[in-house]
């Protein structure tokens, strides 16, 4: 199986590429803006030349994409060259997408913007038309945060809020289309189902605390990502949908928190154009805070007694660990392609694509720790008919 990764060497592709480059059957195209990068990336990584093959191609360049895709006829592109916020999702929009079905391609990627995830179905017809899978957010979310809660449904019958959030570890390593996507949505409005309705909240505001036991404190704050929109719609029952993000070290996680009110108050339209600076001054604290990162779902709603539950999934991820999170769905969806394991055509969001079983197996031999537990309901965000949850700010 032929695979095309967009930014195949970069900080989530290059580990895609590295993992399925060790699968036999596999022949993996290392594409990107800069050829001689993909060249030096393939000789680091010690793999044969027949297995990964450098490929410079910038995914901005549409009539090179496509040019590109019908010379090499991969049977599957995996798309990291975000970021994905800002990208066109109009009817004519997901161009990278559209030129791989037409070059008789499947389609992947690791798309962590809201809209962008969301309408993806609008490329239904054509996948079905091509015969291919065409699948949008293969990352921690929604791809693992859905499969999380299908893992866990059949402990509710009525499944009514979903809160989840993720805490990188400080060392972990991190990069600019990474830092550009988190910075174009803080301190700007977007809407969130709480409590039953549509409210708007802002980027990186309502600071949370999350405590687990012998790893200490981390702060999270709001962060809009596909599951907003993506989970209600899978879940009709849902009447609370949050999801919030953090950073390690304080100063890192409060100094962002202030520059959202700066965007909120109008002081600066956005802090994105600052992304190469503050990724830079962050790079100076690697050696600071931990190679820990934490994700968890919170899952609330009626247990088959009857009676309120509440429903805590963490993973704990050691060693710097934490990045092949956001690549292990897409690894997964590429080895069931290639042995025949995902029928059908179609395009959408990343759901019910794979199970948590999968997943995790693929994560077999780095250093990840799952627990499920219930969750006190006094410890846990959402109240079933509070207008504002417990610990948080207004929205």
């Amino acid at each position: 199986m032929r695979i095309l990764i967009l930014g195949g060497y970069g900080q989530f592709g290059g580990r895609i590429s590295r993992t399925l480059a060790a699968d036999a059957g596999f022949e993996i195209l290392v594409a990107g803006r800069d050829g001689d990068r993909a060249r030096r990336f393939i000789d680091a990584s010690g793999v044969c030349g027949r297995t990964m093959r450098p490929l410079r191609l910038d995914a901005s360049d549409d009539a090179a994409v496509a040019q590109s895709f019908e010379q090499r006829r991969p049977d599957l592109v995996i798309h990291t060259a975000g970021p994905f916020q800002g990208q066109d999702c109009t009817p004519d929009g997901y161009r990278v997408a559209r030129a791989a079905l037409r070059a008789g391609a499947h389609y992947i990627d690791l798309a962590d913007a809201r809209a962008f995830v969301a309408g993806f179905a609008a490329l239904e017809d054509e996948a079905k038309a091509a015969g291919r899978r065409a699948v949008s957010g293969a990352s921690s979310v929604p791809g693992l945060s859905a499969a999380v809660i299908e893992a866990h449904l059949h402990r509710f019958t009525r499944l009514d809020a979903v809160e989840a959030g993720i805490s990188p570890g400080n060392r972990t390593p991190r990069g600019l289309a990474t830092t550009r996507a988190i910075l174009g949505y803080v301190g700007r409005p977007y809407p969130a189902l709480l409590h039953g309705r549509r409210r708007t909240v802002h980027g990186w505001q309502s600071l949370r605390r999350l405590g687990l036991p012998g790893l200490g404190t981390r702060w999270l704050a709001r962060c809009e990502v596909p599951d907003l929109d993506v989970l209600p719609a899978r879940y009709p029952s849902l009447e609370h949908c949050d999801f919030r993000a953090g950073l390690e070290l304080r100063r890192m996680h409060f100094g962002l928190w202030l520059g959202s009110w700066a965007v909120r108050a109008r002081l600066l339209p956005s802090l994105q154009p600052w992304a190469g600076p503050l990724l830079r001054l962050s790079e100076r604290w690697l050696d600071a805070g931990s190679d820990t990162g934490l994700m968890h779902v919170d899952m609330h709603g009626i247990g088959e007694s009857g009676d309120a539950l509440s429903l805590r999934w963490q993973m704990i991820l050691r060693d710097g660990d934490g990045p092949q999170v956001p690549c292990t769905a897409a690894i997964v969806l590429a080895r069931k392609l290639a042995r025949g394991a995902l029928a059908g055509a179609g395009a959408g969001p990343c759901l019910d694509l794979f199970t948590l079983d999968e997943y995790l197996s693929a994560l077999d031999g780095f250093a990840v720790e799952t627990r499920t537990g219930e969750l006190e309901h006094r410890r846990s965000g959402y109240q079933p008919g509070s207008r504002h949850p417990p610990g948080s700010s207004q929205p």
